[in-house]
């Protein structure tokens, strides 16, 4: 326990100190959320009525796709991992924790924009702070967990950034950050689904920020914790010691699975 508390105060404050980190954790979504609500918001004032939950929602996918992969992949490459297997680290302690201090960074971000956002920009507070922040947690979750298992699959860090960013540019055009789903053609909001960031933002509105939900708001949240949960899974199954070490315990077109809870929630809700 006293080995993960280290580990763990390493990982946070290396996500200040390292230069990459603390821009995808603070600096690219801070900045991103005052432009957006000095720019969008007068261009488009009903942007003002999504802003907080969608900033939120860019904050995880940046933190979480664009931060967690790399440094996994690296420290794959470099042979960091054979020093903590000699040591004795589990490697679900290696992709946990990235995990965690990334969510921490995340709470601090969250809390930033959700108080700021009213004084800013006149943007409305969440109506239902218990269910705001259940959804933040399982957007999260559901995040860090796709993101650890694209570090795991990844044989190099150019296709960390293929993977990362084949969920986080759909995300922006079609997860009901910039345009409403409601507003989307057939094929593209059922491709849409497909997306954390869709699930995200149509359970902030329907239970968090008192807004009519596209479709069912409790089964975007179920499906974000069935993800995420199934995301960290096949992560350890999948974990690799060595990038020398080519024999794996599954095919790496195993992560694929971690689309199946959103690709049955198509057809259930």
């Amino acid at each position: 326990m006293n080995a993960f508390i280290h580990h763990f105060t390493f990982e946070f404050r290396t996500g200040i100190r390292n230069k990459q980190l603390l821009l995808m954790n603070y600096l690219f979504p801070l900045g991103f959320y005052l432009m957006m609500g000095f720019v969008m918001a007068e261009i488009n004032p009903p942007f003002r009525e999504d802003i907080i939950p969608a900033m939120v929602v860019f904050g995880i996918l940046a933190a979480t796709l664009l931060g967690i992969p790399d440094p996994l992949v690296n420290a794959r490459e470099n042979g960091v991992f054979r020093s903590y297997k000699i040591n004795g680290i589990p490697s679900i302690s290696i992709l946990v924790i990235p995990a965690l201090t990334t969510i921490l960074h995340l709470v601090l971000v969250a809390v930033i924009i959700t108080i700021s956002a009213p004084l800013l920009f006149d943007a409305p507070s969440p109506v239902h702070w218990l269910n705001y922040v259940l959804i933040f947690l399982s957007m999260a979750i559901a995040c860090a967990g796709l993101s650890v298992l694209i570090g795991v699959v990844s044989p190099s860090s150019r296709m960390t950034v293929l993977w990362s960013q084949l969920i986080f540019v759909p995300s922006m055009l079609l997860g009901g950050l910039m345009v409403p789903y409601k507003m989307l053609p057939d094929i593209a909001g059922k491709f849409a689904q497909l997306l954390p960031a869709t699930q995200a933002m149509n359970a902030f509105n329907g239970l968090a920020m008192g807004k009519e939900a596209a479709f069912s708001p409790w089964g975007s949240v179920i499906m974000l914790l069935i993800s995420g949960i199934l995301a960290f899974g096949l992560a350890v199954y999948l974990f690799s010691w060595d990038s020398r070490n080519t024999i794996r315990r599954g095919h790496p077109l195993l992560a694929l699975l971690v689309l199946l809870p959103y690709a049955l929630g198509i057809f259930l809700w």
